[in-house]
Order: C-alpha cells, then structure tokens, then sequence
C-alpha cells in the first residue's frame, strides 16, 4: 500500500502601514489586512473548504486531509470571517482532518540562537488549535517546512511524534522523499515536490506540456510513483487564489480522491497516520548551517535572509527580544512577534527570474527597497519607543 497525504499550509500576515509617523504605534495596516483577507476568503477559504468538506463526507473514511494554519491567521478569522472558524470546526468533526502545530507567527524564530522563542511560540499554536478547533496536535510543521537538526530535536522534545520538511535532492541524494525518514526518535516525511508544484505552480500554465492537468492523469502520475508515502504539501491558496476558479481548479480538487482511490495500492492517510503505519528506512542529518525549506529553487534560508536589507532587518528584530520581554507588557511583545512574521522578509527578496516574480506577486509593495524602507523604518521606531520605557 502507498499512502498519500494531502496536506495545505494557510497564513496570511499582517501587512505594515505605510503611513508614516505611526501614531499610538500603529504599525499595522489595518484596511488592507482586512481587504486582502475578505478577497482570498471568498476567492478561496470558503469555496475550497466547502469542496473539502463535501469530498469528506462523500468518501467517508477513504479521504483524509491535513492542514498547518497560523495562529495570525485565525486570529484574522475570529476577527473578519467567524464563519470559517465554524468551517474549520467542522472539519476537525470528521474525525479525518489532522491540523498540524507551527509556529504561532509563521516566523524565523527557528534560526534565532536562542530557542526559548521558537518553543514559545509553538507552545502558543497548539494552545490556538486546540482551542479553535478541538484538536491535539501531534506532528509538527515548522513555517515554509523550515528544518534542520535543532529543529528535529525540538520537535521531538516537545513530544511531536513527526515532523514535515522538503524532499530537496541536494539532501536526499539517490533517496526518494516518497518513504518515511527519522532524526533520532522522530519521524520525518518529505514532501515531493515535483508532484506538489505540478499542481501549486503549473496548473493554470498553458505553456506547460502537460497542460491541462485533470484529476484522472494526475492520479496515474500518483499511482505510477514508487513508495511507501507520498506527500503532497501546498499553499491552500492554491485554490481559487493562486489559481482561479475559471481555472478549472475546484472540479480538479472535487475529482481527485475519486481518481486517487480508483487505484487499489493507493490511500488517503494523514501524516500521523503515515508514521504510525510505515518505519522509517533511513537517517535525515541536515546542520544548522544546511537548513532547508521549501522557498524558491534553492531550497533554503536565502528567501528571506538572501541580502544585506533582509539580513539587517532580521538582525535588529532578534535583537530586541530580550528587552522586549522583560517589559513583562504583552501588548508589547505581541507586536514584537507580529513584527517577526516571515512575510516582512520576504518582501524584500531582491533576486529575479521566476522566484522574483513569485515574491512580488505576493508582495504589496512596489519594490523590495520599498519594502525594506517600511520594515526598518518602522522597526526603528519600534525599537525608539521600547528603549524609552526604560
């Protein structure tokens, strides 16, 4: 049997003003936070959780789903769309919908020396899923599948019985990502990439040769990879956002697990439900200075650490944490975490090709010195205002 899991990161991130001076230190752009996340929600959230949900209850049992949603990003429900909340409610109800634990504030802080704020912040999602959801998370998705071997032990310390990260080829070598792996005592599985993007980037490309891609070619693509697991991990704003619904995207998701469980040696599971089931065939050993994701071709760090603005921005915000924290004012360090979502780095990606362009696409501002002029103005006057208090 191979074992296919499905599963889709969700974030949205709190875009900064741009109205300078920031008065009461107002660094949020609040309108647009608000505009963007009620355009995706109709675009998206709900017609793709509506799909989801009906292909649940149509297959029963046979069709399992896994989602790693921010903490920001239920915030922004609980504060624009309290009815997805009621959604994502009835998704936990189906007994086959695993929510994975990240970090609250989809951030770097997994990079930082320090790790106290990395285990705070994964402490602060779990709490959120459970509390929104009902659900106990047991595996582990750390932001963009961020790893390394520090990351690994965390998790495991943290009773994490897996962990997700990217099956990039530099690490794997001749290995496959479709089998399960181990760091010490924890579980790793690999997204397959290749599978993954066919659907996240190439889709809705007509210039690509497979192009259109229907549920059924997909599923012999599937059913013709050789493994133990096959790991199929993409932004939920694939659907309907990224690409629209005249796309033809919704009938491809409504018919997949149809087309999927046509094969008898393929089946839906979650990716708890993948490690319980499968051994693990071989080591995952990547050094801190090796640290892989899943962000652009290189696979790693450069996303957002890749120039000397993204670098200096980063730096004065990891600087900060201790004074920020022995102010003991949570309004404080509530801003502070919101200031280190991972978004703000990554607008000011300034490499081209086709990683430019995906980064401008999401960015929303006219250019990454833009971007990095609102950040580090707006850190500065952060950092201003902290040391003031003493």
């Amino acid at each position: 049997m191979t074992y296919i899991s499905l599963s889709f990161e969700i974030h949205q991130p709190y875009r900064l003003n741009r109205r300078f001076p920031y008065q009461g230190g107002e660094y949020f752009d609040r309108e647009l936070n608000r505009s963007t996340f009620d355009k995706i929600s109709k675009k998206c959230y709900h017609p793709a959780t509506e799909t989801i949900l009906n292909q649940l209850d149509e297959h029963k049992n046979e069709f399992k789903v896994a989602f790693s949603a921010s903490g920001v990003f239920f915030e922004e429900c609980e504060m624009y769309d309290p009815d997805l909340i009621e959604l994502f409610k009835q998704l936990a109800e189906t007994k086959n919908v695993e929510f994975l634990c990240q970090t609250y504030y989809h951030s770097l802080s997994s990079l930082y020396e320090s790790k106290d704020e990395f285990i705070d912040q994964i402490k602060l999602h779990h709490k959120m899923v459970r509390d929104v959801t009902g659900y106990e998370p047991t595996f582990f998705e750390n932001s963009e599948l961020l790893y390394n071997n520090e990351i690994a032990d965390i998790a495991e310390s943290l009773g994490f019985k897996g962990i997700f990260t990217e099956g990039v080829s530099r690490i794997l070598g001749w290995r496959s990502p479709n089998y399960v792996y181990k760091h010490g005592d924890i579980k790793v599985l690999l997204r397959n990439y290749q599978l993954t993007d066919d659907i996240g980037f190439r889709f809705s490309s007509k210039s690509w040769e497979e192009y259109p891609l229907t549920a059924d070619k997909y599923a012999s693509w599937v059913a013709a990879a050789p493994g133990d697991c096959i790991n199929i991990f993409m932004d939920y704003e694939t659907i309907g956002e990224h690409h629209w619904a005249d796309t033809g995207i919704f009938e491809f998701m409504r018919y997949l697990p149809e087309e999927i469980l046509k094969y008898e040696h393929l089946s839906f599971q979650t990716p708890s439900g993948i490690v319980e089931r499968c051994d693990a065939v071989g080591e995952i050993d990547i050094g801190v200075f090796d640290t892989i994701s899943w962000a652009d071709l290189e696979r790693d760090t450069s996303c957002w650490l890749g120039n000397e603005m993204q670098i200096a921005c980063y730096e004065k915000l990891k600087r900060m944490e201790k004074k920020v924290k022995e102010t003991g004012d949570e309004k404080l360090i509530e801003t502070w975490r919101r200031l280190g979502i991972s978004d703000h780095l990554y607008y000011i990606f300034t490499a081209g090709g086709g990683p430019g362009e995906v980064h401008s696409y999401f960015s929303p501002y006219n250019s990454p010195i833009d971007a990095f002029v609102i950040y580090y103005t707006i850190l500065s006057d952060f950092e201003r205002n902290l040391f003031a208090k003493g």
